[in-house]
């Protein structure tokens, strides 16, 4: 009998208050949960992740993901550098782009040709983890970032561990250059198994190969909308589930992944019910075929066992969308079915 390949059971780890971060990083370890990311929703993911990295020893801890184009490179270099140290080498730097209006209109920075300036992020912050490491001059030239200053003074301590950079993707362009110079890829929770298989994994290989590398040089790490629980906390969990998937649905961006499956028009009226701001409706428009589509349906104590069943040999991690929440069955079960 073969044995599956591992899947890694991640969280993401969410509160409104920082203070409440170790305690749950502390929980999420213990369960013996792999990963640890911080996102950019409502609050900076790299201050979760210090608290996680100072208050746990073994689980990767990372952002899933910090937004690429509102920080300088060497600001990210920094960040990754100092929580890489802190970690123990633990830190992987997820980074993605965001979409146009929220990178203009709330942090007033510009946006232009996101794929060529997600690939000089990640060009500009190695070539200043490479001036560190091998204590050169900071020479770096890219279409959008020039370095050319680093001295002794600002050189951070040595760390010769590597800091893996995951990039976030939808579409196959950014996925194949995840695939050409990322280490790994965040995938976003609006996908299917087959969307993965069809197009997400080709791309991603087509960019490995402009690379020179193979798929076990990578990681892709998959966020899961999950649908558990019984009677009314199923209905519950299923009327969420089509809440988040209306909404990213909405996005133009990622249309793709909808007409992958014919469902093309419905992300067209979506995003005009979304652009008049009739976000109730939204949900209606999700069927049951799209629910079981974008959404692993089980409970609690046969979820792992559906992931493998709809997941195995497609992403290398995976994390339940959903804040992990120690009480809630569904993880202690996800780590014993994964573990």
């Amino acid at each position: 009998m073969s044995v599956p390949p591992p899947m890694h059971l991640d969280a993401n780890i969410a509160a409104d208050d920082l203070q409440a971060i170790p305690r749950l990083a502390r929980a999420a370890e213990a369960m013996g949960i792999a990963g640890l990311w911080f996102n950019e929703i409502a609050h900076d993911p790299f201050l979760g992740s210090a608290l996680a990295a100072e208050h746990t020893t073994r689980a990767a801890i990372g952002t899933a993901i910090a937004l690429a184009f509102v920080r300088s490179p060497t600001s990210l270099a920094y960040l990754a550098w100092d929580l890489a140290r802190l970690s123990g080498g633990r830190f992987v730097l997820g980074l993605g782009t965001q979409v146009r209006a929220h990178v203009e209109r709330r942090f007033g920075m510009p946006w232009e040709r996101p794929a060529a300036r997600l690939r000089d992020v990640v060009g500009a912050v190695r070539a200043v983890w490479r001036s560190w490491r091998e204590r050169t001059p900071l020479r770096y030239q890219g279409p959008f970032y020039s370095l050319s200053l680093m001295t002794p003074f600002f050189t951070p301590p040595r760390f010769e561990g590597t800091i893996p950079i995951y990039l976030a993707a939808v579409n196959p362009a950014m996925c194949r250059l995840a695939g050409e110079v990322a280490d790994g890829l965040h995938v976003h929770p609006l996908h299917s198994a087959a969307y993965l298989r069809d197009v997400i994994i080709p791309a991603v290989e087509r960019g490995l190969q402009r690379s020179g590398r193979t798929r076990d040089a990578f990681t892709i790490a998959s966020s899961v909308i999950m649908v558990t629980g019984d009677g009314d906390a199923r209905a519950r969990d299923a009327a969420e589930a089509r809440q988040t998937i209306a909404f990213y649905a909405s996005t133009p961006s990622y249309r793709g992944v909808l007409a992958h499956h014919g469902w093309e028009e419905v992300g067209e009226r979506l995003s005009r019910l979304a652009a008049a701001q009739r976000w109730a409706e939204m949900p209606a428009l999700i069927s049951d075929e799209m629910l079981d589509t974008f959404a692993v349906i089980a409970p609690a104590t046969a979820m792992a066992a559906r992931l493998r069943e709809r997941h195995t040999g497609l992403p290398d991690r995976v994390s339940p969308y959903r804040r992990f929440d120690p009480d809630d069955p569904l993880w202690l079960a996800l780590a014993q079915g994964l573990g």
